[in-house]
């Protein structure tokens, strides 16, 4: 059993939850993600480990409601318990020094996009962060990235907070202005993504984007979350 020591809402269905699970907090990289079963017999479902706490022994999920596993983990408060938390699973982000790397998330995208601008700042780079959300209220973290970046860049859909209009259109503004970016990371809805993967494509710019399939096991083993990348089938866990 893992128990919740932290449980708030950051949005309309977004939680987040600190759990703890000390065996994986201390192996926890930027890009890993955890499988979670909450009642025995219950779905399996994959969350990207947001933040860890070596010392607590805790990690942080942030969990948007989608249906009845996500409802009910979401329903959780402090001092109850998840029953399985299976992980670090996935690959590390590959954390370079590229001098300039750009973060762009879309809604709970955005807590992938957390743990790696922590890593990229402390690699000696210079960090920048999208996000994005339909109005204010659902735009997270930006305090939490704000300790990490440079500069942090909210945008919202009707232009209630930040940037009026998409993350892509900041981006190419970003981009144009600066010229240094040496890296673009994203994580978000695919459609996001792929407009993110076209604007930095004409100049050139590395870009690797966190795809999210249904994932049974998350080892490789279902091959239930396979991608087609540049023709080549792969496993995105």
């Amino acid at each position: 059993m893992f128990i919740i020591e932290h449980a708030q809402w950051l949005a309309p269905k977004v939680r987040r939850l600190v759990v703890h699970a000390p065996r994986v907090a201390s192996h926890h990289k930027p890009g890993h993600f955890v499988i979670v079963r909450v009642h025995e017999g219950g779905e399996r479902i994959p969350l990207t480990i947001a933040d860890s706490d070596i010392h607590g022994g805790t990690i942080t999920l942030i969990v948007q409601v989608v249906g009845a596993t996500t409802e009910k983990l979401c329903s959780l408060e402090h001092g109850q318990a998840i029953l399985n938390v299976a992980g670090p699973l996935g690959r590390p982000t590959e954390i370079e020094s590229v001098g300039h790397a750009v973060l762009v998330g879309g809604g709970v995208g955005t807590a992938v996009i957390y743990p790696q601008a922590a890593a990229f700042r402390a690699a000696g780079n210079r960090v920048t962060a999208i996000m994005g959300g339909r109005s204010r209220e659902y735009v997270i973290l930006e305090t939490e990235l704000s300790a990490h970046c440079q500069a942090v860049y909210p945008c919202t859909d009707d232009g209630s907070h930040g940037y009026h209009g998409f993350v892509t259109g900041k981006l190419k503004e970003l981009i144009e202005e600066r010229g240094d970016v040496g890296i673009v990371l994203t994580a978000g809805p695919v459609p996001m993504m792929r407009a993110v993967a076209n604007v930095t494509r004409p100049p050139g710019i590395k870009t690797i984007a966190s795809l999210n399939p249904i994932m049974v096991d998350g080892t490789g083993m279902c091959g239930g979350c396979r991608v087609t990348v540049g023709g080549q089938m792969k496993f995105a866990c």
